[in-house]
């Protein structure tokens, strides 16, 4: 199937519950998008709705959604994050980048990066931005859509007790 992309969806109750929905499924089945343990909708409803308090047109934080072209359904997401500070206003953090657990390994997330990308050119961007949570393999994902770690901070994502990722930093250069 085929993705259709929807940047700056209309905001509302029944979109916040499709990602409500796609979030849990995405942070229960392991997923790195704000949560290190299972959750439940209405945890995930409320971070939702302080994340996606600044998106637009309410904020300067950007939603970029991916639905399957032939059923309509919620696929996958991401935001891209305004720094809110001039200086570094040329370049957007990529966030809470997911696929619902039950379409990976179709090539989606891959298309959701590459359609970031676009955008993020067409808006004149020098780049984006992302961190991941080591020990995932994450990596070596977002590298083979050009993103290049630039940066390491040791231990300090705490996943569980005595259970400490490193936050990695990774930047793709759309200069």
């Amino acid at each position: 199937m085929t993705l259709s992309f929807t940047l700056d969806p209309e905001p509302g109750p029944a979109l916040l519950d499709e990602i409500t929905r796609l979030w849990t499924a995405a942070s229960n089945a392991g997923g790195a998008v704000g949560f290190v343990h299972q959750v439940t909708e209405e945890e995930v409803r409320a971070a939702g709705e302080r994340q996606f308090a600044g998106i637009a047109p309410a904020g300067p934080d950007r939603l970029l959604i991916a639905r399957e072209a032939g059923t309509g359904r919620l696929a996958a997401l991401l935001v891209l994050e305004s720094m809110r500070f001039g200086p570094m206003d040329h370049w957007r953090l990529v966030v809470k980048v997911m696929v619902h657990p039950e379409l990976q390994g179709r090539g989606y997330g891959a298309a959701l990066l590459a359609e970031a990308e676009r955008i993020a050119r067409a808006w004149g961007l020098d780049g984006l931005k992302l961190q991941v949570r080591g020990g995932l393999g994450l990596e070596s994902f977002y590298a083979r859509s050009g993103y290049v770690e630039v940066g390491r901070v040791p231990a300090t994502i705490r996943v569980a007790p005595g259970d400490d990722r490193d936050d990695v930093i990774m930047w793709l250069d759309l200069r």
